[in-house]
């Protein structure tokens, strides 16, 4: 087994597919596919499920992944030191529902860090692909959130996946729309009165439900529904139209000047969010910087 065998492991699980993967790495799809049974092979072990709708790591394959990362981390501080004699590159990654306060404490934790070389990832995406960046170690840390409807499924999820949720605070449910929306001037809004408007979600890929929702009662069936897949779309789409998305309430002014407001939620609910780790895994130093800059929204919203 050789560094660059793990290199291709990693690839592909980034990519998702072997036809991916093997674009960017410039080689074809029958030499990574037989470089990767060669390595299935050596450690007696199936890496990846291989269907027509494409690859799935198994339970032995995401462990191995995991040290696989390790080494190959490793390996990149060994030759920064003794053979590009650079000071070590540090390294540091969160995925994350779409959320702006995560963006913002993340620009609070590079500029706290101030050092020359480094390596930071912010991923928004899927609820379900934040999991399994922390289990594999591609991300240090994913932030998400629990409620009533989702708590079952979500820490059933967790559980399997032998990660932790630890809470950082509680919003209670925001309905965000563009200001001259028709409900705009109300004191807060009921899910009856936003029946008539069209609702924004955020795509959960093969995890599509109410359980892996970004949005809370997205159970509640409703006639208009747009699911898009980035945070700027959802803006755009809100500035342009009088349709709305749940959240938490925190949506600082400054991105979208007085465009885009927060009515308060007249229902039962509320979002506790927080931030998931491995079983037996502590906060590095960056990740305690992180988690100190995202609790500062908490405070904004109690």
């Amino acid at each position: 087994m050789t560094i660059q065998q793990l290199k291709y492991v990693i690839s592909v699980v980034e990519n998702g597919s072997i036809t991916e993967a093997a674009k960017k790495l410039y080689i074809s799809q029958p030499s990574l596919s037989n470089s990767i049974k060669d390595i299935e092979n050596e450690v007696g072990i199936t890496i990846f499920i291989r269907s027509r709708s494409g690859i799935a790591l198994t339970k032995e394959g995401a462990e191995f992944v995991g040290y696989a990362r390790q080494v190959i981390q490793q390996m990149e501080l060994l030759e920064d030191k003794y053979i590009s004699h650079l000071p070590p590159k540090t390294r540091f990654s969160v995925s994350t529902q779409h959320y702006t306060f995560t963006t913002n404490a993340f620009v609070e934790m590079v500029e706290h860090f101030g050092q020359e070389r480094f390596e930071f990832i912010l991923n928004e995406t899927q609820t379900h692909q934040i999991m399994e960046d922390v289990k594999n170690r591609f991300s240090d840390l994913g932030i998400i959130y629990i409620c009533k409807n989702n708590e079952a499924v979500i820490r059933r999820a967790l559980e399997e996946a032998k990660l932790v949720f630890i809470e950082l605070f509680t919003a209670k449910p925001h309905v965000f729309m563009r200001s001259t929306h028709p409900l705009a001037e109300k004191q807060s809004v009921t899910l009856k009165e936003l029946e008539e408007y069209p609702r924004l979600n955020f795509i959960q890929g093969s995890y599509e439900s109410s359980y892996f929702a970004e949005e809370l009662f997205s159970a509640v069936s409703v006639e208009k529904n747009i699911k898009v897949s980035d945070r700027g779309a959802i803006v755009n789409l809100m500035i342009g139209m009088d349709a709305y998305t749940i959240s938490s309430g925190i949506f600082p002014k400054y991105l979208q000047g007085d465009k885009i407001i927060a009515v308060p939620l007249a229902e039962d609910e509320a979002m506790h969010i927080g931030y998931i780790l491995n079983e037996k895994q502590d906060l590095s130093e960056l990740g305690q910087i992180y988690v100190e800059a995202l609790k500062k929204y908490g405070v904004i919203i109690s």
